[in-house]
């Protein structure tokens, strides 16, 4: 939530040195995958709901651990969006939806950053095992993205190890003691797998080695005050204010007494459960963070209101506590999140909602103080509908690491102004999500019935209201936005990349315009307005952020690529451009868009291409099989069959159909060798 690549790119440096001080060579993350349902157990440990946001996040954090030698993992590849029956369960995704939500995010970190590994997934893709997938490992990773790393498994995800070198896996993991070994052996002796193929496989496997030991036995210190300071930076700008009515935040010490509810408070939860656990080198509590800020002179009462994880704990007793010391104080600050049992690697959530003992707590400590303030501590989104007007002001403060009570103090009390953006959407019921009808799946088999329309791209495509909106987050200054410039790039001075040559430039500025320093994300959306292609309403295509000081403006700019104003195309199997009008919006989020311009793309409409079986309105639509159609209806031995699509009304009737099934149905009116000389004439003239 931080949006911020500079910063993660400065943890990732952080991570690479307490990596080679521990003598580690490859570092078992980033995991990327997109935030398809709220409900994923793993959410915690990924990134985003959109894969623009997530492969900027992900290029970042690689670059920055493997600049200390030290190299990384990209995981999980691919589409491990759930962790019911993670091991055998098929994700079945089409081909658009993989392209365009899926891969997209791996593709940009593979490109841009260069990891040194990839982890492929445990699920089935379409029916084949991500370790099993030739498509997936070589055709796609290797053959298009050009990694030129090495492919492990996931900690037991090989089906099938011969199947599994054969499509481009290099390294079992954690190990089959042999097993795997034997049966890679007996299929090269049988003649099932050639020797050449295990051959490059532990060719990618000596090639990582020798990367790696420069960095082994390394003399590196880690200087745990300077990494501290560093969580706590990083903690502080991921936090993202939700709510502040009346503008309760930041807190005015004026000597009232200060109340403090929640066992989270004083036992923060800050990692998930599962592999991602981590020992740290020291714990901050927002308890004892906030009684250092406030000293001596301002009164701070604190109860727990309510146990973390432990059923044994007296409730009634709890809650009778918090409501004591919530009435009569200036400011109640509760701290409320999910169980650590709640969130771990390997069990999916069944519900979206705080539990209800902490609800209660809220309610009871709401009815006799008025002045709320709640602080969220969770991995993955949880509904706020229920209490939203309970709470003046919300705090989302995530699994924040081992520096979370600190950072979070200094947000209470105005020592850092919050500037934490959304990185995926609240919603306001389970049911609203875009994957409810479609997760987890059954019977071995989950549809991602969504297709692209995932996170923010399904709320806004049907309009339905949320809680908080991605993107979404408020800080304690105000920011304008004005003079967008929107032009259109001249390509003969245009540098090609990855992406494809820039074909728009967008700038624009932002002014501080309130009475602090603070930090703003600009967020770049854009829409199609006019193409056959559905599309959803707005995508996000770019993202800066930038600190201003009261008063100070900042020139914001944007460069979109040719592959941003693309779209997978089924039918070409590849990205393409279409022609037309093009929308760009500015915003502070999804639904908070302060400026907006639109821009053209000339030229002709992509050749798809055209096969046996394709319909009659896929010719039409060909800029050159439609002249070939025409003309060969025209000079058809049976006659001229051309007013068989000069009729607009007869022509939408039958667009659908395969040109074979038509000239079936014509009785040998038509040649059946018709298609055949038109494809011919086709590929000559290409």
């Amino acid at each position: 939530s931080s949006w911020d690549v500079e910063l993660v790119r400065r943890v990732g440096v952080a991570i690479g040195i307490e990596a080679r001080s521990q003598d580690l060579a490859v570092v078992l993350g980033p995991g990327i995958n997109i935030k398809r349902s709220p409900l994923c157990g793993r959410n915690f440990e990924y990134l985003s709901e959109d894969p623009h946001l997530s492969g900027e996040l992900g290029a970042a954090m690689v670059s920055g651990i493997q600049s200390q030698g030290v190299g990384t993992s990209l995981k999980h590849f691919a589409v491990n969006n759930q962790e019911t029956d993670r091991l055998k369960v098929s994700a079945n995704v089409d081909e658009r939806a993989l392209r365009e939500t899926y891969l997209a995010g791996f593709e940009r970190v593979v490109k841009e950053a260069l990891p040194w590994t990839v982890m492929c997934s445990y699920n089935r893709i379409n029916g084949v095992y991500a370790s099993q997938d030739p498509w997936l490992l070589t055709e796609v990773l290797r053959d298009e993205w050009g990694f030129d790393g090495l492919v492990m498994s996931d900690w037991g995800a090989v089906d099938d190890p011969v199947a599994a070198v054969a499509a481009g896996l290099d390294l079992e993991m954690p190990s089959s003691h042999g097993a795997g070994a034997a049966k890679i052996v007996a299929a090269i002796g049988k003649g099932e797998l050639a020797v050449e193929v295990l051959d490059t496989a532990i060719g990618r496997l000596v090639c990582l080695l020798e990367r790696a030991l420069p960095g082994v036995d390394s003399d590196d210190r880690v200087d745990e005050d300077a990494h501290h300071a560093l969580a706590q930076e990083f903690a502080a700008d991921c936090v993202v204010l939700l709510k502040n009515e009346d503008s309760i935040l930041p807190l005015e010490c004026d000597g009232s007494r200060i109340a403090v509810i929640g066992e989270f408070a004083r036992t923060p939860r800050y990692q998930g459960a599962g592999s991602s656990r981590v020992n740290p080198t020291r714990i901050d509590n927002a308890l004892d963070a906030l009684r250092k800020r406030l000293g001596d002179d301002i009164p701070l009462d604190f109860a727990p209101g309510f146990g973390v994880d432990d059923a044994e704990v007296d409730g009634a007793a709890l809650l009778t506590g918090a409501v004591e010391v919530a009435a009569g104080a200036a400011t109640v600050i509760v701290f409320l999140g999910l169980p650590p049992g709640a969130e771990s690697e390997g069990l999916d959530r069944q519900h979206i909602d705080l539990p209800v003992e902490q609800i209660a707590v809220l309610d009871a400590v709401a009815a006799v103080n008025d002045r709320v303030i709640v602080v969220l501590a969770n991995g993955a989104v949880v509904a706020t509908d229920s209490w939203l007007g309970n709470a003046n002001a919300i705090v989302e403060g995530w699994l924040g690491g081992q520096a979370c009570g600190t950072a979070i103090a200094d947000v209470l009390m105005g020592a850092t102004n919050p500037s934490g953006r959304l990185a995926e959407t609240m919603p306001i019921r389970l049911a609203d999500t875009p994957a409810f009808l479609n997760f987890p799946g059954q019977d071995h088999e989950v549809n991602y019935g969504e297709g692209i329309f995932v996170g923010y791209r399904h709320y806004d495509a049907v309009d339905i209201p949320v809680s908080f909106p991605f993107g979404h987050g408020l800080s304690y200054t105000t920011f304008e936005y004005s003079n967008l410039d929107v032009a259109m790039v001249d390509q003969a001075d245009a540098e090609n990349n990855w992406q494809g040559a820039p074909r728009v430039s967008v700038s624009l500025t932002v002014t501080n315009v309130g009475e602090r320093s603070g930090k703003e994300v600009v967020q770049l959306y854009l829409n199609s307005l006019d193409l056959p292609m559905p599309r959803p309403v707005r995508e996000l295509r770019g993202f800066t952020k930038l600190h201003l000081d009261p008063g100070e403006s900042g020139l914001v700019s944007f460069v979109l690529t040719e592959r941003d104003l693309s779209h997978w195309s089924t039918r070409a199997h590849g990205w393409i451009l279409e022609p037309g009008m093009f929308g760009i919006e500015i915003g502070a989020s999804s639904r908070d868009i302060r400026l907006a311009s639109t821009f053209v793309v000339d030229g002709p409409r992509p050749e798809l291409p055209l096969q046996y079986d394709s319909t009659l309105e896929e010719w039409l639509d060909h800029p050159v099989g439609h002249d070939l159609l025409v003309k060969a209806l025209r000079d058809a031995p049976g006659g001229d069959f051309s007013s068989l699509i000069a009729d607009a009304e007869q022509v939408r009737m039958v667009a659908s159909f395969p040109m074979a099934r038509l000239i079936t149905m014509m009785g040998g009116a038509l040649s059946e060798r018709m298609i055949d000389d038109l494809l011919s004439e086709l590929g000559a003239g290409n």
